[in-house]
């Protein structure tokens, strides 16, 4: 859920009705909901501040409530409900102590989730309307609807939201046996350029699809999200993908069916946070895609499915391969959902990995982006860039001019390949180890660097620091003739 102020002249939304509140009571404890939420979309406030907050409105609907007799008063009988709600359950309403709110496009804080009891107070009572893509009594109105597993979603990057947008399309599907009842996603982050605090791909594109509760708690073991999580939300299935948070004992025990995990890569070879930038920095091909039950240890459940992908050829890179190997392993996983609700299949019938095999992929750091071509061979600079073409890039250090003690350019080297025999006629695919660098002689040829073992990598693509990306012959011509050396980092 979202909150969206609305604009009262363009609106056919319900307003303050003066003769429907019998009470002055009545618009204090609105006025102290609303200003909390309003005073925290201005500024990020502490827990304590916000949980003082949360007890003083608490405790004003405790003593409205006993002056409006409950069994008489309707008024008195819903705000007696919904503080009642609120003891049961407070994390629904101050789960990430912040707001999520959109506005015009205009999105920013944080994410909430609200009782129907809290929607239902703020279309009587207030000008400023609980927004929602659905009605959040929708769920209880179908009978058909109640009868389907109850699944939660947990991913936050790009192709997690493909993910979810797939999977939601099938769970709308006439015979489908489960429905999305929640998103849980990371916070959002703020971003270096204009500091704006951005929703995360997920959140968006579940706000967009209308699920009514999403969460971005900032820990996932966070005692108030997961009491919400078993209490107020009960899930039978949960499916992960790249939500890039460990999931705790607590969480994993509460769904009957299990936590399903879509991860891109053939386990148990290249388990943890980056197994598609790792399995092409190696060179890897065929690569896959496993879908498995999620353990406490990462990534080391049984495999229920995997599919396996052949890559055309050695140009293929992370941005492309990892889209690709999300939406073949989104389509394994729909195909076996109803098995899983069926108990067909199961945790103990998968199959469980061999732990001789496995391999980690380590998180990459920055620092992991440089080229050591005095070292390496050419296929393993070109491997290399292409696992780290979403993240953190590949780039080399470049002395310009004839001067020894000239300063080194970075350059970030954004596309190559292998030069092979059949490339050049004027260049073998092996040559004299030297640090120069030079440009080839056809049209579309790059720089040529020779590596380690003579073998030769052509810079394509490359950008130089506050400049764009531009091809090699475009690089040449800006320095004017002058030569070009590679050079090992300061």
């Amino acid at each position: 859920m979202f909150l969206t102020p609305i604009n009262n002249s363009n609106s056919n939304n319900t307003t303050i009705n003066n003769n429907n509140i019998k009470n002055k009571s009545g618009i204090k404890i609105i006025m102290l909901f609303l200003s909390m939420l309003s005073s925290t979309t201005n500024a990020f406030r502490t827990t304590t501040t916000i949980r003082r907050q949360y007890h003083t409105c608490q405790s004003t609907f405790t003593k409205f409530a006993s002056r409006n007799n409950p069994t008489q008063n309707k008024d008195g009988r819903m705000l007696c409900n919904f503080h009642s709600s609120l003891s049961s359950s407070s994390s629904s309403l101050l789960l990430n102590q912040r707001l999520y709110v959109s506005n015009e496009g205009q999105r920013y804080n944080n994410l909430i989730s609200i009782t129907p009891k809290a929607t239902d107070l703020f279309h009587r009572y207030s000008s400023t309307k609980l927004f929602s893509t659905v009605n959040v009594n929708d769920n209880n109105n179908d009978d058909d609807d109640d009868k389907k597993i109850r699944v939660v979603f947990l991913g936050t990057p790009d192709v997690a939201a493909e993910s979810l947008k797939t999977i939601v399309n099938d769970s709308q599907k006439e015979n489908s046996s489960y429905k999305i009842v929640a998103v849980v996603t990371q916070p959002p982050k703020r971003r270096k350029r204009g500091k704006k605090v951005t929703p995360s791909p997920v959140a968006i594109v579940a706000e967009d699809l209308g699920i009514s509760t999403i969460l971005c708690p900032e820990k996932a073991n966070d005692s108030e999200f997961l009491n919400m999580f078993q209490d107020v939300i009960q899930p039978d299935l949960c499916i992960t993908a790249a939500y890039g948070q460990y999931l705790p004992k607590r969480f994993l025990s509460t769904p009957k069916f299990g936590t399903l995990n879509i991860h891109p890569s053939l386990l148990p070879r290249w388990r943890g946070a980056s197994p598609v930038q790792r399995s092409l920095e190696c060179g890897d091909n065929p690569v896959g895609v496993s879908v498995l039950y999620t353990v406490s240890k990462m990534d080391a459940g049984p495999i229920v499915a995997q599919e396996t992908y052949n890559m055309k050829d050695d140009n293929e890179n992370a941005s492309t391969l990892l889209p690709q190997l999300f939406n073949i392993g989104t389509q394994s996983l729909l195909n076996i959902i109803p098995n899983v609700i069926s108990g067909t299949i199961s945790m103990e019938s998968s199959m469980e990995q061999d732990e001789k095999l496995a391999i980690n992929a380590e998180m990459i750091q920055s620092s992991d982006g440089e080229l050591f071509v005095w070292k390496d061979s050419a296929m393993v600079c070109h491997n290399k860039v292409r696992g780290f073409s979403m993240w953190p890039g590949t780039f080399m250090y470049f002395r310009i001019g004839d001067d020894d003690d000239s300063e080194l350019v970075k350059v970030k080297i954004v596309t190559t390949r292998v030069l092979t025999d059949d490339d050049d006629n004027d260049t073998k695919a092996t040559t004299t180890i030297t640090d120069e660098i030079q440009l080839g002689s056809e049209k579309n040829d790059g720089l040529r660097v020779v590596c380690g073992d003579g073998s030769i990598l052509e810079l394509l693509e490359v950008q130089p620091v506050t400049r764009k990306v531009m091809d090699a012959k475009s690089f040449c011509n800006g320095l004017r003739g002058e030569k070009i050396r590679w050079a090992q980092a300061p």
